[in-house]
């Protein structure tokens, strides 16, 4: 059963489990999916503080992108836990022969590859939320300021969490282009995201 299946309660219990999946890159991606929730409902209050029909139609529009990043969020929840399983099997390959040995390098490359795509892909989901709680915060109810301030904190956590892990996955791919590209992205998605936040941060003390 996916882990977004599970209720609440017993989805805690696997994340103290002695199993190693769930592990960190799940937890950061549900910590995301929290906080564009927290944007989304911020949102969908029916008071705010839009002037205009286009400033209403921004405002809601955010909403409705943060609510689709919350369910994108969750998707990686699973999709990070099964990459893993995916990583340990390549590990448990035969290493017999040199062809098994080889084949078994080129499975591992390849799972490790697709590790890093789920917590790379909570990367760009925080900041794509961070960038509407722009929108969210400049039109949203003022006295649901602290429910922004709660998502930015969790859309930080789950971005720096994600970064953790795409580190320690690239430690093992053995193609320096490759492991260059992806430290270069989420170098430059941990800035946009501190940069917005920031901002964010300022427009909800206007």
């Amino acid at each position: 059963m996916p882990f977004t299946s599970l209720p609440l309660t017993d989805l805690l219990a696997a994340f103290r489990s002695p199993d190693p999946a769930p592990g960190g890159g799940s937890a950061s991606a549900l910590a995301g999916a929290v906080g564009a929730s927290l944007l989304a409902m911020v949102a969908a209050l029916p008071k705010t503080g839009a002037k205009t029909e286009a400033d209403e139609e921004r405002f809601r529009g955010a909403g409705r992108r943060c609510a689709a990043t919350s369910v994108q969020l969750a998707t990686l929840i699973d999709r990070d836990s099964d990459a893993y399983d995916e990583v340990m099997a390549a590990y448990r390959l035969p290493k017999t022969s040199d062809a098994e040995k080889a084949a078994r390098s080129a499975e591992i490359q390849r799972a490790l590859r697709g590790a890093i795509a789920p917590p790379l892909g909570v990367m760009r989901a925080c900041v794509s939320a961070v960038e509407d709680a722009m929108v969210v915060a400049d039109f949203g109810n003022p006295s649901a300021a602290s429910d922004v301030q709660v998502a930015l904190e969790l859309l930080a956590a789950a971005l720096r969490g994600a970064r953790l892990n795409v580190e320690i996955n690239l430690e093992s791919v053995k193609d320096p282009a490759y492991v260059g590209d992806v430290r270069e992205e989420a170098a430059m998605l941990e800035r946009r995201l501190k940069e917005t936040a920031d901002a964010v941060r300022r427009a909800l003390r206007r």
